[in-house]
């Protein structure tokens, strides 16, 4: 009996173990599943797991890349498993039930059913809450049973959505997809809206990390509304040419394509009809911007080499995600206050004088991978 007990113990913290780590064998088949089915684009599941990283961050700038390669991003992998255990209403037989139909192989079934219960059963009430408040804000998307082609564009004489549908429509941050919102992707070169902002465009800054050409952004938003001019990076500094779109206006983005090594968009108006990733805009408080990060972050001091500039995200949601911020204090007045921020110092944005300070975000850029 003794020996029996001794060899239980032995085995305990290994069993345990295997509930509460994937192996990569197992990782890498759940991924496979994801990404196959998630490129047919009609699967709703999927949809739902993609709309919920990019909500949440997690899926960072390219949420493509993320979803056909989420092996090679942990975080994001198992923020998946938690939407797809929440899309499965929190039930464990509903969930490995699941993971058949996707073809996940008979030996990683219960070990990913059993890892993603264990990780995720303490928010399983939450979850379940959130997800009746997703289906009654019409946020849960639901796929057509073949991928459809995009539709033409409407023609600028075309009805305008009401208020009340449009408040609809951004109420939730899941923005729908070209195909299903009818609005134009690259190389599409049929007629565009002759009004600069108008609601006819895709306000979703994700879809222009796919470009790759001026010619393509004009497609997109009509060559009219894009010049070609000098401009500088967030630090003030020349940074040569970038294309602006729809410029001078509240909806002023700057984009500088620098071929495979991505897309860079820099925002710099407030008040912008743009959808961006994490939900972080220009004019946005210091608050937000640190509940997005899920932690304390670090800026360099005001009134220095890149001042207000954010020097490490410290490990958070958004650290290594492409994205670079720069704040600005609103009400710097008082000199006895706004110096413990300046100079050559880096400033933990933990400290209550930034909150007198009304520190916002004055510039955001997002560089795709």
């Amino acid at each position: 009996m003794k020996r029996f007990l001794a060899f239980f113990m032995l085995l305990l913290p290994i069993a345990l173990s295997a509930q509460t780590k994937l192996s990569a064998n197992i990782a890498e088949d759940f991924s496979n599943r994801v990404a196959e089915r998630y490129q047919q684009k009609n699967h709703q599941a999927e949809l739902f797991i993609a709309d919920q990283l990019s909500k949440s961050g997690t899926g960072g700038l390219d949420i493509d890349k993320t979803m056909t390669d989420l092996k090679s991003d942990p975080a994001a992998l198992d923020e998946s498993l938690k939407f797809l255990y929440q899309y499965n209403d929190c039930n464990r037989q509903t969930l490995i039930a699941y993971f058949r139909e996707m073809g996940v192989l008979s030996g990683s079934v219960y070990p990913l059913a059993t890892y993603t219960v264990n990780k995720y059963k303490n928010e399983s009430k939450t979850l379940i809450e959130e997800k009746a408040t997703i289906i009654k804000m019409g946020a849960m998307p639901v796929a057509a049973a073949t991928p459809q082609p995009i539709p033409a564009k409407k023609p600028a004489s075309a009805k305008k959505v009401s208020s009340e549908e449009e408040a609809t429509s951004v109420s939730y941050d899941n923005t729908p997809t070209a195909a299903s919102a009818g609005v134009k992707e690259p190389g599409d070169s049929t007629a565009v809206a002759t009004i600069a902002g108008g609601d006819d465009y895709n306000w979703d800054v994700r879809t222009l990390f796919k470009l790759r050409t001026p010619q393509e952004l004009e497609n997109l938003y009509g060559k009219e509304n894009v010049v070609y001019r000098g401009t500088t990076d967030l630090a003030g500094n020349d940074a040569g040419n970038a294309y602006f779109v729809f410029p001078d206006t509240d909806n002023e983005m700057q984009v500088i394509f620098d071929g495979d090594k991505g897309t860079t968009i820099t925002f710099t108006k407030p008040h912008s009809k743009w959808k961006s990733p994490f939900g972080i805009k220009v004019g946005d408080p210091l608050d937000k911007v640190v509940k997005v990060n899920g932690r304390d972050f670090k800026i360099n001091g005001f009134e220095w080499t890149d001042g207000g500039i954010v020097n490490s995200w410290e490990g958070g949601s958004i650290a290594g995600k492409g994205v670079l911020v720069l704040f600005k204090a609103n009400n710097s007045g008082d000199p006895g206050m706004y110096d413990k921020v300046t100079g050559d110092k880096k400033v933990k944005t933990d400290m209550g004088v930034l909150k007198k300070l009304e520190v916002v975000v004055d510039k955001i850029e997002f560089k795709s991978n």
